[in-house]
């Protein structure tokens, strides 16, 4: 799991192996019932930690509340949140 109070962030690297359903959540504290609709989209990619050269992996871009996919990845990867307006967390799943 990553969470951060703001954007952007990067964090890792973390190695991935395997299929996972990946979440994603962003909340404002002083208005907890808004939807995101019409706010900032939330836009996170994966990153090659060995080849910065590398195209990223979108994840997601989204002006939602939380969102969710599955992905099948394999290697070492740091995980950005390029835009986003609000506290997040994301977690990773691993699917069998």
């Amino acid at each position: 799991m990553v969470h951060a109070e703001a954007s952007p962030q990067i964090e890792g690297p973390y190695r991935l192996d395997g299929r996972y359903r990946v979440k994603f959540v962003q909340y404002a504290p002083e208005a907890p019932n808004r939807s995101f609709a019409g706010e900032t989209p939330f836009v996170a990619n994966l990153l090659s930690a060995r080849d910065p050269r590398a195209k990223p992996i979108p994840l997601f871009s989204a002006a939602a509340k939380d969102g969710q996919r599955t992905v099948r990845i394999n290697g070492s990867y740091l995980i950005e949140v390029a835009f986003g307006d609000f506290p997040y967390a994301m977690r990773f799943t691993p699917l069998r």
